[in-house]
């Protein structure tokens, strides 16, 4: 594994929001989806720069490299898992990422990633392929355009982004496909040893109770199910 930036505290707490069928097949499988990097919503993905719209000209772009389009078939060949760092579950994420509360969080930490993540292969022949891992870096790109080489320029993002806490992992196929292998045009499933990686697991606020039910069937034939945990959001506000 490669990090990218400052070496991350490896213990601190990272979550990853589900909605529920996409958690219990990574329960069921250990197949954790990495999405190519132009399947984000975000527009700013991967951005150098941020020319503000009220100006004509912008100083850092006197001169421009016309890469553009080169960087979408980079987008396209770079993988990544995103996670969120935190002490605590987090409501935000619960809304935006767990089908609006309905859905399951895992809570694991960077030496449980390492531990428990297999190998990645395009086909069983050629050689493992390289994990990026670090957190995401927010610096204000209105006012300074990036130098950082291809892969570290995914682990940079906008200030106005930095509520997101991100912490990611990533695999470049940049130099595979540069060599002829046949690179997925969306995403890709790398397997984890679930048990090796899950610390707990949060069922949403609002998790349907047949779901509940599934989650943890799931998670006790797993060997699991004792780190099956509530959401502290479901408990019973007192007010005296």
């Amino acid at each position: 594994m490669n990090f990218i930036g400052d070496e991350p505290n490896t213990t601190e707490p990272l979550w990853r929001y589900f909605k529920i069928d996409r958690l219990i097949d990574f329960l069921t499988t250990g197949e954790l989806y990495f999405a190519s990097a132009r399947e984000f919503d975000d527009k700013f993905e991967g951005a150098v720069a941020i020319v503000s719209p009220e100006y004509k000209t912008d100083p850092r772009y006197t001169r421009t490299e016309g890469t553009e389009k080169a960087f979408e078939e980079l987008k396209r060949l770079t993988k990544v898992s995103c996670w969120h760092r935190s002490l605590y579950e987090s409501d935000a994420m619960w809304q935006l990422y767990a089908d609006e509360r309905k859905g399951v969080a895992i809570q694991t930490n960077l030496d449980k990633i390492k531990n428990s993540i297999k190998p990645f292969r395009l086909n069983p022949a050629y050689a493992e392929e390289s994990l990026y891992f670090g957190n995401i870096k927010y610096i204000d790109l209105t006012k300074v355009r990036l130098k950082v080489s291809m892969i570290e320029r995914f682990w940079y993002k906008h200030t106005a982004f930095d509520w997101e806490k991100e912490f990611r992992l990533g695999i470049s196929f940049r130099l595979a496909e540069e060599f002829g292998a046949k690179v997925p045009e969306y995403g890709i499933k790398v397997k984890f040893e679930i048990v090796d990686l899950i610390e707990c697991i949060h069922l949403g606020p609002f998790l349907l109770d047949s779901d509940i039910e599934r989650v943890k069937k799931v998670a006790i034939e797993k060997g699991i199910g004792d780190r099956v945990h509530i959401s502290s959001l479901k408990g019973i506000p007192r007010y005296t």
